[in-house]
């Protein structure tokens, strides 16, 4: 990701600015296709790049119908959504005020399938529940005791910049944790817990 791409924007005293974009590698390829035709359909750019649907979408949206200020592309017609029958060609009226423009991507989450986000959801669920347990068990080691309320508070203080933990899973953590014996509860308070060293 991170390619360059030239282009000529608008005049400026007769003389056309240049422009350098950055852009990723499927919108440089998508960019390139411009090099010997003056419009491209959808369906054209699918069949010659062949790269998922998704992801030729995800690449278009940004330079065809994304901010005005980054708009390299026209597309025909001029809707939101983006279409195998739709045509597009170089923004003749581009300009910008920068040398160097960079597109901004479409956020992954518009292309992502349900099944994918439920994946990555696990996948970030999981990434948690270690930190989660880490954080208990740093602050148990330094503490050495500590009631489930006092525990609980200090975890989604610590880690609150970064996510909001619930108590439920704070909880499930620090039974985690019990099990596998990191820690224990007090044998005259069960809302004591006491570090195992």
């Amino acid at each position: 990701d991170g390619a360059a791409v030239g282009t000529r924007g608008g005049s400026e005293g007769g003389k056309a600015k240049k422009h350098i974009l950055c852009v990723n590698t499927y919108q440089m390829v998508l960019l390139l296709m411009f090099n010997t035709r003056e419009k491209v359909t959808y369906e054209e750019m699918r069949v010659e790049i062949l790269i998922p649907d998704r992801e030729l979408t995800r690449s278009l949206q940004p330079l065809s119908v994304g901010k005005s200020s980054q708009r390299i592309l026209v597309k025909t017609p001029k809707t939101k959504e983006i279409e195998a029958s739709h045509t597009f060609a170089v923004n003749e009226a581009f300009t910008s005020a920068f040398h160097r423009v960079k597109i901004q991507q479409a956020s992954a989450r518009l292309g992502e399938a349900e099944p994918e986000r439920n994946e990555t959801r696990k996948k970030v669920d999981e990434d948690r529940k270690h930190e989660i347990e880490a954080c208990i068990v740093r602050i148990m080691k330094s503490r050495k005791q500590l009631n489930h309320n006092q525990l609980v508070t200090e975890v989604v203080e610590q880690l609150n910049k970064r996510f909001q933990p619930s108590p439920l899973v704070i909880k499930k953590r620090i039974e985690g944790l019990i099990e596998r014996e990191y820690m224990k509860r007090s044998d005259h308070d069960r809302k004591l817990y006491v570090y195992l060293a």
